[in-house]
Order: structure tokens, then sequence, then C-alpha cells
């Protein structure tokens, strides 16, 4: 209420919408965006994708049967004109209700009548799937937006369509709230038959063939290492182990492995009698799975007594294979990059077979991530954790390496005690492969975490006469998260080291070969073979060198020899016990 000049009270009206008249015919068609339709549709390409690739043979039979037209179509659907006759369920006030134009009944009829009659296609169409609260799905486009082809709850889900009682109930209540219909008219409801649902089934997990290659001479502990991360399955082969795995497992082996070298997955196998069924057999894998064009490559070959006459040309023939599929699916072709490519494929020859390779580890797994100085000769991290394996260290009692360069066995074998997985602090390849769940990654390493343990029980020790190489190892233990209580490294001669405890081991990798020079190794062995006389009886030594002559050079006698190889050096890891006389001095 408010006054005008003469304070006289004046009213004032609000002039209120109405509402539209649902009933005009020349109100406004309500804009539908289609995001319906584009939602089915997408589900449809997801679904026939996955159904090419499972059985390619009876995916083109359907196709074909489809394409035939009225005699598949046909089938099981209502004659042409059916929809002009009253039906059970579908009363004919629907196509007089008082108020509704012929555009209105136009637009409500096209949903009845693609149930009808199928579509252009002739099936009936599909609903979106209903997921559960952890499933999501989505198209096939760049990393991290996909569906994980490598859940633990199996392969990719199945679309199922409605029962058409369904699909004709859900239409009609979506005609009668989009349309604002008077639910006081006369007008029935289609009948809905109550049918009971089969349980859902339970979907196991996809199963992978696993190889992991290693140092030659690891295979046995490799083994060992994989059948106590659960792949009870693991057996030893040539350089390596092989065994069977989940995503999941992958994963895990990825993280807690210190033996292996990769993790690679087998992804197809066939015979070959030529180089160029190299090609085929490349076009026919479904790389799209784990890769696609937006992302770089890297393809490499390796061969064991293989007839093929160039390693290189079977290394094209691959890469073009793989480039080929995903330019025919996505419309270009992955670029290459050999330095730090987000997909790495390993092609394997051997007889008149071919294996293709998805490598999921990235870079090597014995990158630790914490090692960027390096002494002279530097020990690869998988070798030496091997070394330790192979002199079956208690990760309990004290441990000496009086030739410790870097720190690269110190520093393993602390995380070995300490419980650190050997991948908990690098990249892998996986992380920039299509399904990637970076959500179970980060709880998988979030529990290996929690695991470790906060000190260690035993001395870990070493020494270098090197001063430049003893700031190396400190400052990879310092990158590694170990403080100096944790390993203690010295500028020191093992010639003249002591002891820290009654009892331990020596694990060690001298100088040798080019490093020193025949008469110096002459003096070391023997100056250092007294040294342990006095100072380590009761201790167990473990020595890897390229030079054969060592247990005769120090006047001991091996309880064990292991051939291992360092790089491109043959060498053998020789096991010692240590007793007050064991040997007699020089």
């Amino acid at each position: 209420m408010s006054s005008d000049e003469q304070d006289r009270p004046r009213k004032t009206l609000t002039i209120k919408k109405t509402a539209r008249d649902a009933h005009a015919e020349d109100a406004p068609k309500r804009t539908r965006t289609g995001a319906r339709a584009r939602l089915v549709a997408q589900q449809e390409r997801t679904k026939e994708s996955i159904e090419r690739q499972k059985d390619p043979v009876a995916y083109q039979r359907r196709k074909d049967e489809e394409a035939r037209g009225p005699r598949g179509a046909g089938r099981g659907q209502p004659a042409r004109g059916a929809s002009d006759r009253a039906a059970p369920g579908r009363n004919a006030s629907d196509r007089t209700a008082p108020g509704r134009s012929a555009s209105d009944r136009k637009r409500d009829d096209g949903p009845r009548r693609e149930a009808e009659s199928g579509g252009r296609s002739g099936r009936a169409p599909q609903r979106a799937p209903r997921l559960r609260d952890d499933q999501y799905i989505a198209p096939a486009t760049p990393a991290g937006r996909f569906y994980d082809p490598f859940e633990d709850d199996g392969p990719a889900p199945e679309y199922q369509a409605e029962p058409d009682h369904v699909q004709e109930a859900d239409f009609a209540e979506a005609r009668d709230h989009d349309d604002g219909y008077d639910q006081g008219h006369s007008r029935r409801e289609p009948a809905v038959e109550t049918r009971s649902r089969r349980p859902r089934e339970t979907r196991q997990a996809e199963v992978f063939p696993i190889f992991a290659p290693c140092p030659q001479g690891l295979e046995e502990a490799l083994t060992a290492e994989m059948q106590a991360l659960g792949f009870e399955d693991a057996q030893a082969g040539r350089a390596g182990c092989s065994f069977t795995a989940d995503w999941a497992g992958v994963q895990r082996a990825n993280l807690y492995s210190r033996l292996a070298t990769r993790i690679l997955v087998q992804v197809a196998h066939a015979e070959i009698s030529h180089e160029d069924d190299i090609l085929d057999l490349a076009r026919d894998t479904p790389w799209e799975r784990w890769f696609g064009a937006e992302q770089t490559l890297r393809v490499d070959t390796s061969a064991i007594k293989s007839p093929v006459q160039s390693l290189q040309y079977c290394n094209l023939r691959a890469k073009d294979g793989i480039c080929d599929r995903l330019r025919e699916l996505e419309g270009e072709r992955p670029s290459i990059d050999t330095v730090r490519p987000d997909a790495r494929v390993h092609l394997f020859l051997t007889g008149h077979t071919a294996t293709l390779y998805l490598d999921t580890s990235g870079e090597s797994l014995f990158k630790r991530g914490w090692r960027l100085d390096k002494g002279e000769a530097p020990l690869r991290e998988n070798l030496a954790a091997g070394m330790l394996a192979l002199a079956g260290w208690d990760p309990a009692a004290p441990l000496l390496d009086p030739f410790c360069g870097s720190g690269t066995i110190l520093i393993e074998a602390a995380w070995i005690a300490l419980g650190v997985p050997p991948g908990i602090s690098r990249p892998f390849g996986f992380e920039r492969l299509r399904g990637h769940d970076a959500y179970r990654w980060r709880d998988l390493k979030d529990d290996a975490r929690s695991r470790i343990l906060p000190q260690l029980d035993a001395p870990l020790v070493g020494y270098d006469l090197d001063p430049q190489a003893i700031e190396f190892a400190r400052n990879n233990a310092e990158r590694a998260w170990l403080t100096e209580d944790s390993i203690r490294f010295e500028v020191g001669d093992a010639r003249h080291v002591t002891a820290p405890a009654d009892h331990g081991w020596i694990v060690t990798n001298p100088p040798y070969g080019e490093r020193m020079g025949t008469e110096q190794d002459a003096d070391l062995w023997r100056d250092w073979a007294t040294c342990l006389k006095r100072n380590f009886a009761g201790w167990q030594l473990h020595v890897i060198t390229s030079d054969l002559t060592l247990p005769n050079q120090m006047r001991l006698k091996p309880k064990r020899r292991v051939p291992l190889h360092n790089g491109s050096l043959d060498c053998r890891l020789f096991g010692f016990e240590l007793v007050a006389a064991g040997y007699r001095d020089a």
C-alpha cells in the first residue's frame, strides 16, 4: 500500500504471470537438448566396440542380419499401422484428448512409435544402464576418462535393454510428466507386468599372462619373490619369470618387486612364417584399450634363435601395424617418441613365434628414483637386491660393505629392512595408459606407506677410499629418506676396518677388471684376506667379481658360486664362511 500527493491511500497492483496453458496449440514447444539420446547412442557405440573385440565373427553376423531389413526387423514387431488401432493398455482417448493439438500428439507418440517399430535399425531403444555407485562409463577418449578395462569387477559391463513392457511404461510416464497432462482425465495408464529380475552374475577380473625379465642369474630369486607377493603360479624362465595376474596384480608387482627389470603384459602371441605376419598380428591387437592416437609410442624388438633377417624391419612392421589400427579407429596415428613415450610395446621373437607385450613399468624398475650421484662402475639396484637375496642376508643382522662406492647395496638393504617398496617414489608407465584408476593406485601406495618401519634394528656400515664416493653415497641416502642413524658412510680402507658386531654379513662389489692393475689386485686381495681373518671370524662374506681367480688369491674356499651378469660382464657371486683358522696368512 502506498499514498499519493494528497496522502490518499493508493493501491498497488501486482500482475502475476499465469501458468502456461499446456493445452494451447500456440504454446511454444519445450526445447529438448537430446542429452538422453546422445547418452544412449554413446553406450551403444561402446557396447558394439566391446562386442566386436570379444567375438568379431558373431558381431559381423548380427550386423549382416540387421542389414537385411524387414525380415530381421519385423520379427516380433507390430505391423505397420498397428499404432492407429486401439491396443490393450492404450486407451483410444489418447488420440482424442481435449485441448491436445496434432503437434502435441505427434510429439507424444514419438517415443511410443520408436518403441513399437524398433526404429530404423530394427532394435528396441535401449535405456541407460543403471550403474552402481562405484561404476563410471565413458567413451574411449583421453587418458583418465575411460571405463577401466582392468577393474577387479571384471570386463566391461553388458548393456541390456529393459523389457518392452517396462519401456512402454517409462515412455508413458515421461510423456505425462513433460506435457503436464491432466491426470484427472479418464486416460488409462499402460499395464505393467511385474517380473522378477535375474540375479546379477559376479564377474571375474580379467587375468593376463605376465613376464618379468631380470638380470641373468636371478631367475630363481625373482620367482621366489613373486610367489611371496601372492603370484603362486610364478615359474622361472630364461632371464626372468612368468606368472598370471589381474590389473591390480600388475600394479602390485611394479610397486613391490625389487629384482624385476620390467613387468610386461602379454597382449598377443602367434606363429609367423614371414616378417609381414608381424604387421597382421599387431593390427589385430586391440591397442585402443590401453592407448590412443593422442599418446606417444615406442616399440622395442628382441629375439632368441629367430630366423628373421632384420630385427629393425620386424620392429618397423610391428610399429606400422599398431599405427594403422589406431588410424582406422581414431582417425590419426600416434607419434613416435624413443626417449619418454607414453606407451611402450615389446616384440619378442623366438623360433617361428612372435609375442607382443605391453610394458607397464615405463622406465626400468631398477631406477628407484633416489640415485642421481653415481660413482665409478655403479651397480644396478635390482642386482644389488638380488645379491642380498642370494646371500641370505637377515634384515635384522648387521651388514658391512667395505667397497660401498655410491652406496647402492646398503641403501637397498635399508629399504628391505624398513619395508620400503622399491617403487614408492617413482612414476610408472601404466599411469599414462587409458583406464588407469588413480584412486585405487593411491590407495595401494598409502597402504604400502603405512607398513614402513620407523627405524632399523641393526647397523649398516659402508667404507670407501674415495671421499667423493662417500659424498655421493650420503646424498643418495638422503634422497632415499635415510638418515645417518640408518646408514653410516665413512672414508676408510677395507684392509683396516673392524667388525661392528660379532656376527653379520659382508656383501660387496669390489673393484675389478679395468679399474685395477694386476699388481694392485694381488696386493689388495692378500691384505684384505688378512684383515678378514683377524677381525671378522663368524661373519659371512659374499663378493661379486668378474675375476674367477679371486678365491685362490684370497686363499679361501667358496661355499657357493652363482653366475650373474653385471651389465655385459660375466660375473660370479662367491660365498664364503669366515672362521678364525679358515685360511693361512700369506
